[in-house]
């Protein structure tokens, strides 16, 4: 039986493709993006999230805890991460739920049960599933089991991907994708190393070849600001864009702050505590810029 990690399942998504679509997060990615909303959705283990607010220091985590990794101090309950196994047993003896691990294992059997309940809105509105992550080709043989049975009940599929895989994987699983939602943050290596800690050279040379091999192909990019909203970026990613021989559109994504929380709850800092969404106007303004190019644009996703 295949099984895979997944973090969450986000059920009448409007934002991950067309129609009503189901959302499978998949755990683990290559990228550690600086803005990253989903710092849970990085590495590749379950993990404990932990909310201060909720802990009325009862105490009853402590003795629970098999590695002897929580105290309490000062009435909350304090976790020494580098023992922590993430083995849940303090998180289902939290009577508040302020314990949680994030990241459980399922099986293909058990999401299409999942997926299978929505089929009647897919129906109704042209939506389907949409695998998301995190990088849901870094569990490809689970990925590869699940759009198979999907193609077996004719639900659409789209895959979000950061494209940071050997071409081999996306090679595997593109004639079974119907959709491709392809996440592009920079076009300056250097910035993109500095920022992702990895090269986008293997992310623009994958993208080059799904749009030559005429996959579908919705570009997203978040914008950044101090990141990648200068004018000049805009303009190489309008022209990038533009040479590429398909491309259904690009999708503008502005920064949001909605999971800047999440990093206390992980025991991590967030490294770019000042940074603000950008404004209405300027979300405006590069949509403007890329449409000049002739590209088809949206904003949201």
């Amino acid at each position: 039986m295949t099984t895979g990690l997944i973090f969450d399942v986000k059920k009448f998504s409007i934002h991950d493709g067309p129609g009503i679509r189901t959302t499978l997060f998949f755990k683990g990615c290559p990228l550690h993006c600086l803005w990253c909303h989903n710092p849970e959705s990085q590495a590749d283990q379950p993990e404990l999230m932990f909310r201060a607010n909720r802990c009325i220091g009862c105490g009853a985590c402590v003795p629970a805890c098999p590695q002897n990794a929580i105290t309490l101090v000062g009435g909350v309950s304090v976790t020494e991460r580098a023992l922590c196994v993430a083995c849940g047993t303090c998180a289902e003896v939290c009577y508040t739920e302020a314990r949680e691990i994030v990241g459980r294992e399922v099986s293909v059997e058990e999401m299409m049960t999942e997926i299978e309940r929505d089929i009647p809105f897919y129906d109704e509105s042209g939506g389907g599933v949409t695998f998301s992550g995190g990088e849901p080709l870094l569990q490809l043989a689970f990925l590869l089991e699940l759009l198979r049975a999907c193609e077996a009940r004719g639900i659409h599929t789209a895959l979000d991907t950061c494209g940071y895989v050997p071409w081999e994987s996306l090679d595997s699983v593109r004639e079974k994708v119907d959709l491709f939602l392809y996440d592009l943050k920079l076009l300056d290596d250097e910035r993109h190393r500095e920022t992702t800690g990895v090269s986008n050279k293997l992310i623009l040379d994958n993208l080059r070849a799904l749009s030559e091999r005429g996959e579908r192909i919705i570009l997203r990019v978040v914008i950044i600001p101090g990141v990648n909203d200068d004018e000049e970026h805009i303009r190489r990613l309008a022209a990038f864009a533009t040479a590429l021989p398909r491309l259904e559109r690009v999708d503008v994504l502005p920064y949001h702050r909605a999971g800047v929380d999440k990093y206390s709850r992980l025991g991590r800092p967030y490294e770019l505590p000042g940074l603000l969404p950008p404004s209405a106007r300027r979300v405006e303004e590069i949509v403007a810029l890329l449409r000049e190019f002739g590209l088809g644009v949206g904003i949201g996703g």
